[in-house]
């Protein structure tokens, strides 16, 4: 059954229940109701202490709305499609219980700015989460390096052996790439913590209204200084998809490697029972599936991503009701970031690292090319001359199924006269990576400072914290 709408005043005709259903956005934005209320009690504190309502109006209205408040976290609300969104669904509630005072809640304010408010709160109330969950996953790759900095494996160029490279070290740049991640995540902070309330429809209020006072009370560091701006911004929104968007592209290529190397054919590691399945038909199977699924699930956040871009691209100013569609994909993201980083986590606390078999991997892979040609190089040879000799002695290995290491000297030397039998601590594979002591390098010290300054990084964060 149609209902009269609260602000339908100059309406004759009332929508059908079902065009009511498809304009209604309560089944998603009562997701932001406790952000709803904080703002609402702001706003009326505000309007109390400007004179705008009386200091009894004031204080009825926030009673109300704090015994709202108690109610939602008892146990929920009773919201109805009838009453279109959350800020309405509020107001009614709000109106049943403290009666026709509630409307002046909405003096100097309109849905326009209140649901921007309710935006941002929604997403500054969440980023210290997500930071908070990133910096749990980054612990346990400082953890993992530290305890593997002298485990060897082949690194990988065009999923080719190149050179061997500590454990550790390849730990670290996952790290790294999720420290930037929480620097753009805190960056966001900046334009999520910006206050649009008392922007009004778009053009401000004539209302002495005091910005700056509600602004405080919500924990906003500013204001937006041009009311259009303030209702038609979703920057921020945008901007926490597109970071969304990036963690999981970070998390999607560790789930990659992951699932290449607890495959038969790799067996560096392998996942433990709790985050793998079996297969209904094959009893042997051990699949990797929620490392399959954080990789699957990166389809959706780049979704969330393109939708809200597309939604904004041609919007005039200031709010259209195109924007009702700014929310689903942010939450959807939240929630889809968050479990994976819970199940990332989890998968790498409890991962088994084969270090023999990736060990092994760099004993015959001629993976020490590189360190025979700067071998020669440091002799004085021009490197590409070097390069050429040593890719004719791969190729005669490759031949004769004889490493590097393991050709005689005198089969060296033919190729270079150069060479000389210290040339044999250059190529042995944990030398090739100890050696490499560059800034940023792979060798043992370089990653054990890598990991000293991840420490150094996250701060309280891995003080005092244990990985089982």
């Amino acid at each position: 059954m149609a209902v009269k709408k609260m602000w339908g005043g100059r309406f004759n005709a009332v929508s059908p229940e079902f065009a009511q259903e498809f304009g209604a956005s309560i089944d998603f934005d009562q997701a932001m109701a406790a952000e709803d209320i904080e703002g609402s009690i702001a706003h009326v504190t505000m309007l109390g202490d400007t004179g705008i309502l009386s200091q009894d109006e004031a204080a009825t209205i926030k009673h109300g709305l704090q015994e709202l408040s108690e109610e939602l976290t008892q146990g929920g609300l009773e919201l109805t499609v009838a009453n279109e969104d959350i800020h309405m669904n509020i107001e009614a509630l709000l109106t049943a219980k403290i009666g026709p005072l509630a409307g002046k809640l909405h003096t100097a304010r309109s849905r326009n700015d209140q649901v921007a408010t309710d935006f941002h709160l929604w997403v500054q109330h969440r980023l210290p989460e997500v930071i908070a969950s990133l910096k749990k996953l980054q612990v346990v790759l400082v953890h993992q390096a530290e305890q593997h900095v002298e485990t060897i494996l082949p690194g990988t160029t065009h999923l080719q052996h190149a050179q061997p490279i500590s454990l550790g070290h390849y730990f670290m740049a996952y790290f790294n790439m999720l420290q930037r991640d929480v620097e753009r995540f805190d960056f966001n902070q900046q334009h999520t913590s910006i206050s649009p309330l008392g922007a009004a429809a778009l053009a401000g209020t004539t209302f002495p209204i005091d910005r700056q006072e509600t602004a405080e009370l919500l924990g906003f560091q500013h204001v937006y200084t041009n009311s259009l701006d303030a209702v038609s911004d979703r920057d921020f929104a945008i901007e926490y998809l597109a970071n969304a968007s990036m963690l999981m592209m970070h998390l999607s290529r560790l789930c990659e490697e992951l699932v290449l190397w607890s495959s038969y054919e790799y067996q560096y590691v392998e996942m433990d029972d709790a985050y793998a399945t079996g297969s209904s038909i094959m009893p042997q199977k051990k699949n990797p599936d929620y490392a399959e699924l954080i990789r699957g699930k990166v389809g959706r956040v780049y979704g969330d991503l393109t939708g809200l871009l597309t939604v904004m691209k041609g919007l005039p100013l200031a709010y259209n009701k195109d924007m009702q569609e700014d929310k689903e994909g942010v939450f959807d993201a939240t929630t889809t970031i968050m479990g994976s980083l819970h199940v990332m986590t989890g998968m790498l606390t409890t991962l088994h690292i084969k270090a023999d078999r990736m060990g092994d991997a760099v004993k015959a892979d001629f993976s020490n090319a590189t360190e025979l040609a700067d071998y020669l190089a440091a002799k004085g040879l021009p490197f590409r001359q070097a390069h050429a000799i040593v890719g004719q002695l791969v190729l005669m290995g490759i031949q004769t199924n004889t490493p590097l290491q393991d050709m005689p000297l005198a089969t060296l030397q033919a190729a270079s006269p150069l060479i000389t039998a210290d040339v044999y601590h250059d190529l042995d594979p944990v030398m090739a990576v100890e050696r490499r002591q560059s800034l940023g390098g792979t060798g043992f010290d370089s990653v054990r400072q890598q990991v000293a300054t991840g420490k150094q990084l996250l701060g309280d964060a891995y003080a005092g914290t244990t990985v089982d």
